[in-house]
């Protein structure tokens, strides 16, 4: 299924564009007055880098995932190596009205790799998710995706593309079952005729009969096999948060985006997403760009870490050497450019 909602608010601009691309289709709706505050204040979040996050994952899980012989049907999982560029972000700028969201940002995504995106709230990194997946185009730059390159990522193609995302707020069919929420996501992949799915024939009952396969393999993987016959808006948040994983790992992404996963989570749930992230890179190849705020998981689960600070990139480089850097200490503790020095405090 194609997926490409965009939920974020530009600030001091009171308007917004929410697109939703699905099976297909592009839908656009105007939010109007979603004008969002910049809040930096004290956003220490734990610079300590140890805090919610860090503690071991449960035992029964670690089993589970370890012995699990079933998948969404991608190849065996190798020995991964993180290897060329897949996604390039190129000199891309995106305001709105006189705020600049994003500025100037070159951004290389490297195949296989985890690439987790932070900064204060307002720092512009749901901006590049959607530029990524095509919700907003920039003022200036372009994407390079598969050797092409796009001033917009067209977003009723995003999936065969091979870009799956997640959404900060949650995105569900919640009248549906957890099990047709996630075969949805293979919509994409269906090549029968409007005819053929009406009557059951041809193609039509292959395709259905695979995509279910399939996306039983991915509650599996998951670990949601005991609630795929449950409505999803009937689960647990931090269920519906999986369940929206398994969505996106069934349309077999070469790049997953994951906006704030984690959010609203338990330490327990966000263990435990955190290891199911880091499970499905392993086992399929999967890169993974993700935005999350609590520092101590991106830091025990990415290979590298990219920081933003009103609109601009000012780190860029692996979690030790990201937690060192001065500029991201300030950041986050809102030291004044003009007394770094820490005169007068």
């Amino acid at each position: 299924m194609t997926w490409a909602a965009g939920y974020s608010a530009a600030a001091g601009n009171n308007r917004t564009v929410d697109r939703v691309a699905i099976c297909g289709w592009d839908i656009a709706r105007q939010s109007i007055r979603l004008g969002a505050a910049k809040n930096r204040g004290m956003h220490a979040m734990t610079l300590a880098f140890g805090a919610v996050g860090s503690a071991p994952f449960l035992p029964d899980i670690q089993e589970h995932l370890a012995g699990l012989d079933r998948s969404p049907r991608h190849d065996d999982t190798q020995q991964l190596t993180i290897g060329d560029t897949v996604l390039d972000l190129v000199g891309v700028t995106l305001s709105f009205g006189g705020v600049v969201a994003l500025a100037d940002i070159d951004l290389s995504v490297r195949r296989g790799e985890i690439l987790a995106i932070i900064g204060p709230n307002g720092a512009g990194k749901s901006s590049i998710i959607n530029v990524i997946s095509g919700v907003y185009r920039p003022d200036r730059g372009h994407i390079r995706l598969s050797g092409r390159s796009y001033s917009q990522i067209p977003t009723q193609k995003l999936a065969r593309l091979g870009i799956a995302r997640t959404f900060q707020n949650l995105a569900l069919f919640k009248g549906l079952s957890v099990l047709d929420n996630v075969v949805a996501g293979r919509a994409h992949k269906t090549r029968s005729s409007f005819v053929e799915q009406i009557v059951g024939l041809g193609r039509a009952g292959k395709e259905q009969a695979d995509a279910r396969s399939r996306a039983l393999d991915a509650l599996e993987f998951l670990h949601l096999s005991h609630v795929g016959d449950r409505l999803a808006g009937t689960l647990p948040y931090g269920l519906q948060k999986r369940v929206e994983l398994a969505r996106a790992l069934v349309a077999e992404p070469e790049i997953l985006l994951l906006d704030e996963p984690m959010a609203g989570m338990t330490a327990t749930e966000k263990n435990e997403m955190a290891d199911f992230v880091r499970a499905a890179r392993d086992r399929f190849g999967t890169t993974v760009v993700l935005i999350e705020h609590d520092i101590g998981v991106v830091m025990g689960l990415s290979d590298r870490v990219v920081v933003l600070d009103y609109g601009r990139k000012i780190a860029d480089g692996t979690p030790d050497e990201v937690q060192r850097d001065q500029r991201v200490i300030d950041a986050y503790l809102g030291v004044a450019p003009e007394n770094e020095d820490g005169e007068g405090i």
